[in-house]
């Protein structure tokens, strides 16, 4: 499994949550005892454009800091795709989130669609034919399904239940029904029971990693990759993702 990170994404580069000071800090910490880490470059313009339009990219741009770590989320996305097209499971721990990103339009702590970006590169460059994205976070991610809703070479599904049991079971049941040659993950822990959903507990993440892992070992030949998107409490992000990380090892 790698992680990649970038030191950068410990700065504060708005006032929104996404942002906040000492987020990642527990996760780091954890991920420190356990992984191994790999850096990533900027995405480029032409990356980005891959998913949204020019208008867009402008909009972004008038604010130089948001426009650069966007730029880098975006391309600690691609680095951690990189890796699993080539079979190394990856994560990207990286902030702003992306899921919210639509081709033409930014909200929820988003600026451009990091997991979009990732899957429609690998596209471009005929690396795969069709993936599957799975977004575990509490949010819809909307720009996501917008970007991708009308194609037949990538399907969305966000996770739902009424509880954490439900939850599984749903997901379970999804996956069951679906293929892929490329698993991508929006990975969101603020569904967590200490985070603003109120749902999921540690050891539930750990059996989304598991499914995940056992999907993308039987139908992607282990190919998968995950982005962070949200969760704000710092101490059940890090668990969370912890838990979820083991629970992919376990089968992959």
């Amino acid at each position: 499994m790698k992680l990649v990170f970038e030191p950068k994404f410990l700065d504060c580069y708005c006032s929104d949550p996404a942002a906040s000071s000492r987020r990642l800090d527990h996760a780091l910490e954890l991920m420190e005892k356990h992984y191994s880490f790999s850096g990533a470059l900027p995405a480029q313009n032409t990356d980005i454009l891959l998913v949204h339009n020019d208008r867009h990219l402008n909009r972004v741009r008038m604010n130089r800091q948001v426009y650069e770590m966007a730029l880098l989320s975006a391309g600690a996305a691609i680095q951690a795709a990189e890796f699993a097209v080539k079979g190394e499971p990856a994560f990207a721990l990286c902030r702003p989130p992306g899921h919210h990103a639509s081709p033409d339009g930014f909200w929820g702590f988003c600026y451009f669609n990091n997991i979009s970006i990732a899957i429609e590169r690998l596209l471009q460059r005929r690396a795969i034919e069709s993936a599957m994205i799975v977004d575990f976070d509490l949010h819809f991610g909307d720009g996501t399904n917008d970007h991708f809703e009308s194609r037949t070479d990538v399907s969305y599904y966000h996770g739902n239940g009424h509880n954490g049991k439900n939850f599984i079971e749903n997901l379970k049941n999804h996956l069951d029904y679906s293929d892929g040659e490329l698993l991508a993950v929006s990975a969101g822990f603020d569904r967590h029971c200490d985070d603003w959903g109120r749902m999921l507990s540690t050891k539930d993440y750990g059996e989304i990693g598991r499914l995940l892992g056992d999907f993308a070992r039987e139908k992607c030949e282990g190919r998968i990759f995950a982005v962070l998107e949200g969760g704000y409490n710092p101490l059940s992000l890090g668990e969370g993702l912890l838990a979820f990380l083991q629970g992919l090892e376990k089968t992959l």
